[in-house]
């Protein structure tokens, strides 16, 4: 899955427990009618693939959905979900491939109009 939009902001790196569990979030807006701020969360070695953004940038999120169960004090079962990111991309506005062996086009004012067309003259053209 994806999700793609504008970087609103990005969190510093988290260590969360004992263990050395690194953590680091980033908001992205959609761009679409009634947009959204969706926090996805990089997890361990993918922390540092947010080094390379800065808010505004427009990127593409490579996502997967988790889910977890617990069980509180109380004995309640809460559900919670995260959006987990592993892949961040910078989108960038295409640009038409010109090779560089081909001609420029001239623009059609370069030339200057036929002067007294006839029409009865002989063209040895096949079109």
């Amino acid at each position: 899955m994806e999700v793609v939009g504008k970087v609103r902001m990005i969190d510093q790196i988290k260590e969360v427990g004992s263990n050395g569990f690194r953590k680091r979030d980033i908001v992205i807006t959609t761009e679409e009618q009634y947009p959204q701020h969706i926090s996805i969360q990089f997890v361990q070695d993918k922390v540092n693939l947010l080094d390379a953004f800065k808010p505004g940038d427009d990127v593409r999120v490579s996502i997967n959905l988790r889910g977890r169960e617990w069980v509180n004090p109380q004995g309640e079962t809460v559900y919670f979900n995260t959006i987990q990111g592993w892949k961040i991309e910078k989108l960038v506005a295409e640009v038409p491939n010109v090779s560089s062996d081909v001609p420029p086009i001239a623009p059609p004012d370069a030339f200057e109009p036929a002067q007294n067309i006839n029409e009865e003259e002989h063209d040895d053209l096949p079109f």
